[in-house]
């Protein structure tokens, strides 16, 4: 599967500084160090609704991380997945009466538009569930095999107590667990499980439903959180630096995949850094499918709207914030980037080197986007009242917003 094309980030002067960024499993902040080479995973769509705002949320933070590796002149290994099968395609598809795979890929095609008008940077591999079968079902026999898995009805399931560090990404307790396993996916209450949270590897083929040969396994498909530990261990091995993901998917996805990683490698953790977005509501509720009160970037993007006024609607939150889609948000930001353009249009202005470096430290500093864009403020604001002598000083603004920021003015 490919991703979508990537815009020009511009080198800057000077050096980032390393990131410094709150992981989930310590529930504190750690200092990144990553080779030549960082590595970073984040969970992809399940490509029906999208592009919401939550998703678009979610993406901007991840793409953040990567402009402040970049701009510590690292390579960057990114590499997220695409779940184009799943229950919740599949009740979507039979919902509105439109072939699965016609609607995954309608879905995804429509992702990567977004994706390109709001200058994220794409992952180097972009990975489907279905094109990941072939190397997902080994993993679950050895899992079977190993005895960290075992038979129900033909399903398979892992064994969340064949993991010593089950329960080391979320710090949930049981009944948390089985609360939120019930809402996300899981099936807690069926007849059989060794342990209520354990979750399913592979599913056997039911009636009028894909499937596609396992195997050992039989036909079937792939359970949610192997197809991710596939994808991760296969293009970055363990240990890679971040998780990334929203913060419904710490519970039970990030947890469980991390147990999966760790019970088929012996390695642990899988990876350095669990990050987390926070959620987007609209009218005082959580944006979800389910509720149906979604925002679509597509839908904001066809009424006219200038994509980089979407980023900066979300840049104006710190990404692990909850908050609210209004229309305050996005007038704010209308406001905000003609302000801007303004300010680098003109020939002239403050010096602009101090602007950068607090650029750097706020985005260092567990991606302070909103302290960035205060910034930016601060020297526009500067421009405005008394100009300045520095004919580079706009360019570098511009450039400077664009390469860490990702807004093009």
């Amino acid at each position: 599967m490919y991703a979508w094309p990537a815009s020009e980030v511009p080198a800057l002067p000077g050096q980032g500084r390393d990131l410094r960024i709150h992981d989930t499993a310590t529930g504190g902040l750690v200092t990144l160090d990553p080779g030549p080479v960082a590595r970073i995973y984040v969970c992809g769509i399940t490509p029906y609704d999208a592009t919401h705002l939550g998703h678009a949320a979610t993406y901007n933070a991840f793409d953040l991380v990567q402009r402040v590796w970049l701009d510590t002149k690292r390579q960057v290994h990114y590499v997220q997945n695409v779940t184009d099968v799943d229950d919740p395609l599949l009740e979507r598809a039979e919902r509105d009466n439109i072939d699965w795979v016609a609607l995954a890929e309608k879905e995804t095609a429509l992702f990567r538009e977004d994706m390109t008008a709001l200058r994220m940077l794409p992952p180097r591999h972009y990975i489907g569930a279905v094109e990941a079968i072939p190397g997902i079902v080994p993993l679950v026999e050895r899992l079977r095999d190993a005895g960290a898995a075992y038979e129900l009805d033909g399903d398979i399931y892992f064994s969340v107590e064949s993991d010593p560090n089950f329960g080391k990404v979320s710090n949930l307790d049981a009944a948390a667990m089985r609360l939120l396993s019930a809402e996300r996916g899981g099936d807690p209450e069926r007849a059989g499980k060794k342990n209520p949270l354990d979750p399913m590897l592979w599913m056997a083929a039911r009636p009028g439903e894909p499937s596609w040969d396992g195997g050992s396994l039989g036909r079937g498909r792939p359970g949610w959180h192997i197809e991710c530990v596939a994808i991760a261990l296969d293009h970055l091995g363990m240990g890679f630096d971040v998780q990334g993901g929203g913060s419904d998917l710490a519970f039970p996805h990030h947890e469980m995949g991390a147990s999966h990683a760790q019970v088929l490698t012996g390695e642990f953790p899988m990876a350095k850094a669990y990050v987390h977005a926070g959620m987007v509501a609209l009218h005082g509720e959580k944006m979800s499918k389910s509720k149906g009160n979604l925002v679509f970037v597509s839908q904001l993007r066809h009424e006219g709207l200038d994509p980089a006024a979407i980023r900066l609607a979300l840049l104006a939150h710190h990404y692990r914030a909850d908050w609210e889609w209004t229309d305050q948000v996005l007038q704010d930001a209308l406001a905000r980037l003609d302000r801007w353009r303004a300010a680098v249009s003109r020939p002239d202005g403050p010096s602009a080197e101090a602007l950068v470096e607090e650029i750097r430290e706020a985005l260092a500093n567990d991606l302070d986007a909103p302290a960035a864009l205060a910034a930016v403020d601060r020297w526009t604001a500067a421009q405005e009242e008394s100009g300045g002598t520095d004919t580079g000083a706009p360019g570098v603004v511009s450039r400077a917003v664009d390469a860490l920021l990702g807004v093009a003015l």
